[in-house]
């Protein structure tokens, strides 16, 4: 990869002498450490009567500050420090997105119900990956990749095809927003289970993890 975790304490401990954004230090070490490809994305602004401003200047947006630039350079996994700082500074302000479908595939749930399963899930000694925190109050699983389409027949062999869950996939051709960049002017995103060497490259199957997460679900939504 392209550095090492001395080398994400260095940039951390140097980034206001550098003149380096969080986002920026952000975009090296999900580059560089963590092994995932990252897009510049547009920013959200509150305006006047409720409404929201996206930075890709369109007045009709159908997703402000929440979707990738038309103008920005995507970084490959593995990129240096000095790439990712460069990089960054062509799109300065902009939010860090993930490409899903690649590195990793996302089951998203509600904060509350993900908050249960990833507490039932320690406790089964089961593995489990990164999990994201969004402020409108849902938990994004980082899942091998193939569980989006795999997905509804996941459900239909454990059970639950029918069943009332507020879970849905995430695949290739959508991005998440990261931490801690702004989603959509609600606020910063967060982990609750952050990455680390051994969870960011190497993703957990969904169907470790469905079974328990379909229950916690189902139980939120009756």
């Amino acid at each position: 990869m392209g550095f090492t975790i001395a080398g994400i304490r260095e940039i951390r401990s140097g980034s206001r002498r550098r003149a380096r954004s969080s986002e920026s230090t952000a975009v090296a070490e999900y580059t560089g450490l963590w092994g995932w490809a990252v897009a510049p994305g547009a920013r959200a602004a509150r305006a006047g009567s409720g409404r929201t401003d996206c930075s890709c200047g369109a007045a009709d947006c159908p997703s402000p500050g929440a979707h990738p630039l038309a103008f920005g350079r995507e970084l490959a996994a593995g990129a240096t420090l000095e790439e990712a700082a460069a990089a960054w500074a062509e799109t300065p302000g902009a939010a860090v997105l993930l490409p899903v479908g690649r590195s990793f595939d996302i089951l998203d749930v509600p904060e509350a119900a993900g908050r249960v399963a990833v507490a039932r899930l320690e406790r089964m000694g089961l593995p489990l990956g990164p999990v994201a925190a969004t402020p409108t109050g849902r938990a994004l699983f980082f899942v091998a990749p193939g569980a989006a389409a795999e997905l509804p027949d996941l459900l239909y062999r454990m059970g639950w095809d029918d069943a009332d869950l507020d879970l849905r996939p995430l695949g290739d051709g959508d991005h998440i927003t990261a931490p801690p960049s702004d989603l959509g002017g609600h606020g910063p995103m967060r982990w609750l289970r952050p990455p680390s060497l051994d969870t960011a490259g190497c993703p957990p199957q969904a169907r470790l993890l469905l079974g328990t997460l379909a229950y916690v679900c189902n139980r939120s939504c009756a």
